[in-house]
Order: structure tokens, then sequence, then C-alpha cells
């Protein structure tokens, strides 16, 4: 039986505490913007880690360049973290917001149109 609180999961909150903090203050690229890490997946062997985002515009354009970015993101990682191996990041949107805009969006107007008339 695994621990409730294994390695991986340990390391991943670390590492989205770090990313999100280097995307806001270090990365310097103007397609980057406000992104949000909304979570962060590390393999069982630490080898890989998916991270999670959200941000106003999920456009293909800020995709690649948090992709290009990796490379400078992973060694400011291998500095803050005390890891034997930093993990390949891989950048996932994350539609789960934009998807609770519509459901929210579909219940207003649901709700408008079986209002009672008065």
């Amino acid at each position: 039986m695994a621990k409730e609180f294994s390695r991986s999961h340990r390391v991943a909150e670390q590492m989205q505490r770090e990313v999100a903090d280097l995307l806001q203050f270090e990365v310097k690229d103007p397609r980057v913007g406000m992104v949000t890490v909304t979570e962060v997946q590390v393999s069982g062997d630490l080898t890989h880690a998916k991270i999670y985002y959200s941000a106003n515009k999920g456009t293909p354009e800020l995709q690649a360049a948090l992709e290009n970015i990796s490379g400078f993101l992973r060694s400011q990682l291998s500095k803050r973290m005390l890891l034997r191996v930093t993990p390949q990041l891989h950048f996932v949107y994350d539609s789960s917001i934009d998807n609770g805009i519509k459901i929210s969006n579909l219940i207003d107007v649901a709700l408008s149109t079986n209002s009672p008339k008065k």
C-alpha cells in the first residue's frame, strides 16, 4: 500500500509552487503573460512532470511559448529543488475553468427562461 503522501506527491506540490513563482517573476517571454499553474503530476520515478495550467486564452502560441521555456524552467528547478534528476516538463492546458464558466452560463440562461412571470 502506497503512503498517503508519497515522495512524488511532495515533489509535485513543491514543483507547483516553484514553477508558479518562476512564471510570475523570472520568465521574460511576453507570449506567456498571466498563467496559473493548477496542478502538477510527477511520475513515480520522478523523470516526467505534467504541468497543468490555465490562462485567459489557451492559445497554441502560449503552448509553444511554454514548451520553448521548459529548458529554462527545468534548469531553474534543478537549482531550487534538491533532486538527483530534474523531471522533463510537459505542459497541458487545463480547460476545467472554461468548462465551469460555460456550465454556469447555461444554468443562468435556463433559470432565466424558466422563471415565473408576474
